[in-house]
């Protein structure tokens, strides 16, 4: 359907949360996600993984060893790793990974293509996992009350999503690009209640999720989103308060001040435009030391 139309008729719906779910349908195709959800109910196949994580980058080599290794340790299995035309070290960084099997490589260079990349990811893949969290290289998930993610995930078995709040770190006044994984340098963050901190990511189970609605929000066939505290959504996420109690997503957005040059010089990957200066400003938020 064409993304106008699409719009248009989902403006017409007054819940937010069914609102933002049927933009994301009938951008997929109405006809399309009625079979799709046929198909998943008759299918019976068994996930190789239990969770496994979707993501586009571009330029972000130094950086995916750590994220990696973060994320195997809090229990992902698999990374499906789209590749938006990088020219840095990212495919030598990730070939032992993928000669490993740990992470699925796909060169996929072009202009907004984050969505696009995710519909791929879903449609190659949703069979395969039955957890798939669609995050980015500056997002670390971080359980609190849980040993790993999937500790996590078997209470939320339920749900066809779970929705998990950003906690924002700053440059802690750091200027240059220096030594050591960004979880050790930058260790000051926002007040948990930060209005940014509103924002989501979402970990969701690809055979009951067509697409995603955006980079935040996904689409959902059937069932029902939780926060992270189990809890059916009922409001879209800029109108609750942030949760960070049980499960978080640290957000390294701008790390140090060079650093931050660099990310705006790669663009953004949903859009053409870049960063203004005043993204550093809004997103350099300091205010707690761990």
């Amino acid at each position: 359907m064409n993304k106008a139309f699409a719009e248009i008729i989902a403006g017409m719906i007054p819940c937010r949360m069914e609102r933002n779910r049927w933009r994301g349908i009938l951008r997929y195709g109405l006809l399309r996600a009625l079979k799709l959800k046929q198909k998943m109910r008759r299918n019976r196949t068994r996930p190789k993984y239990y969770l496994a994580v979707c993501a586009i980058a571009k330029n972000e080599g130094p950086y995916f060893k750590e994220w990696i290794e973060w994320h195997r340790k809090m229990g992902v299995e698999k990374f499906y790793i789209y590749d938006n035309g990088s020219t840095d070290c990212t495919r030598e960084v990730l070939e032992p990974y993928v000669r490993s099997g740990v992470v699925e490589y796909t060169f996929f260079p072009g202009h907004r293509q984050q969505l696009a990349a995710y519909d791929d990811c879903f449609d190659r893949h949703r069979l395969d996992t039955r957890w798939l969290a669609v995050i980015d290289l500056d997002e670390f998930i971080v359980p609190v009350k849980d040993k790993t993610i999937p500790d996590f995930l078997h209470r939320m078995e339920r749900f066809s999503v779970v929705e998990i709040n950003w906690l924002i770190y700053g440059s802690g006044g750091a200027k240059t690009h220096e030594e050591g994984g960004v979880m050790e340098r930058f260790r000051c963050h926002s007040l948990p209640g930060e209005w940014l901190n509103r924002h989501v990511k979402s970990i969701v189970d690809p055979r009951r999720v067509c697409t995603m609605t955006g980079c935040h929000e996904a689409a959902r066939l059937s069932g029902k989103a939780a926060d992270s505290h189990g809890n059916v959504i009922k409001d879209g996420f800029r109108h609750r308060e942030p949760q960070q109690d049980v499960i978080r997503i640290n957000h390294y957005a701008v790390k140090s001040y060079e650093e931050f040059l660099s990310k705006r010089a790669r663009g953004r990957a949903r859009t053409d435009s870049l960063r203004d200066m005043g993204y550093f400003k809004q997103y350099d938020l300091n205010d707690i030391k761990e």
